[in-house]
Formats: C-alpha cells, sequence, structure tokens
C-alpha cells in the first residue's frame, strides 16, 4: 500500500498537473487558507439550527472546492484546467452570494462592532469570516505576483467575507428573537 504522506515529507508537495512547489509556496498557503475556511464552514453548518444558513453555506463551501482548483494550479496549467473541463471561479459565483447579501440586509441587521461568540453558530461564523479574510489576503499576494490570472477569485472572497459578518448577526437576531 502506497504511503500517501512519504511524498510530503521534504516539504514539497504537487499542484494540480504534478508541478513540484516548497510547501511554504504562496500558492500554496492560499489553499490552504481556502481549505481551512471550507472547514470553518462546515463547523459553521453543522452548529446552526438556521436553514437558509445551512443551504447558504454548503452551497459555498461546493463553491470553495472550484476556487481551490484553480488556486492549486499554476498560471501555465490554467488552459489546459479549463480544457479538462474544470470550471473557474465565475462572476455567476460572486453573484449568488450578493443575492445571499441582499436577503440578510432584508432583515435590518446591526451594523458596526459585534463582539465574536454570542451564539456557537454566530462564532463558527465570525472564525470563519476570520479565516476568510486571510484567504483573501494570501489570494491577493499571489495577484501582485503575477500568479492570479482570474481576479473574480479576489471578488468572490471578499463579498463571501461580508456575507459570513452578515450571517452571524443574522443568526444572533434570530436566536435572540426564538428566546
Amino acid at each position: 500500500m502506497k504511503e500517501p504522506t512519504k511524498p510530503g515529507d521534504t516539504g514539497k508537495t504537487r499542484l494540480m498537473y504534478g508541478r513540484q512547489v516548497s510547501k511554504s509556496h504562496p500558492r500554496l498557503d492560499a489553499c490552504g487558507c481556502v481549505d481551512e475556511l471550507n472547514a470553518a464552514l462546515g463547523l459553521a453548518r453543522a452548529t446552526t439550527k438556521d436553514e437558509f444558513v445551512r443551504t447558504t453555506l454548503l452551497s459555498i463551501q461546493a463553491d470553495l472546492v472550484i476556487l481551490m482548483g484553480e488556486l492549486a494550479t499554476a498560471v501555465e496549467d490554467l488552459p489546459r484546467y479549463v480544457q479538462d473541463g474544470f470550471s473557474p471561479v465565475t462572476p455567476e459565483m460572486t453573484a449568488k452570494l450578493d443575492a445571499a447579501i441582499a436577503k440578510t440586509n432584508e432583515a435590518n441587521l446591526p451594523s458596526g462592532w459585534a463582539m465574536p461568540g454570542a451564539t456557537p453558530d454566530s462564532a463558527a461564523l465570525d472564525l470563519a469570516r476570520t479565516i476568510c479574510r486571510r484567504a483573501e489576503r494570501r489570494t491577493v499576494v499571489l495577484a501582485e505576483t503575477g500568479q492570479l490570472k482570474n481576479p473574480e477569485i479576489i471578488a468572490y472572497l471578499n463579498r463571501l467575507s461580508e456575507l459570513l459578518w452578515k450571517l452571524a448577526r443574522w443568526v444572533e437576531m434570530h436566536n435572540r428573537s426564538q428566546a
């Protein structure tokens, strides 16, 4: 049986299509942040009872798999990535976030500073938001160094962090109204 972790023992790993890079490569850093974000969203989804939040987070998690696939592909390999049938991050994906933001805006959520931790599900959403911001910063590094060709990835992550803040306030408001 093949030992799956042994190739990484030297501090190297492979991107999509086999390009070997250091585990400290900025592309891997961005991918790792998005992976952490997806896990944090899973925690938030598991802790909330709010159906709108649960279904929204599940859709976002599916989109993050697409985003991570694109991030895990070197710029030189992007034409092959698309040719092989993989989808890049699209404006339509960002538009889904905008629609969810619009729905939360209808709820007259509080604005300004909010102390994380009012409820378990809002705390999980706030944690996911901070991870999302880190993923966005790491992705901006890729863009600034010519290693990211799709600016929609940054727009998506920026919009996602806004939505996560609003969803945290959403569940706090709904938890208070049910108490």
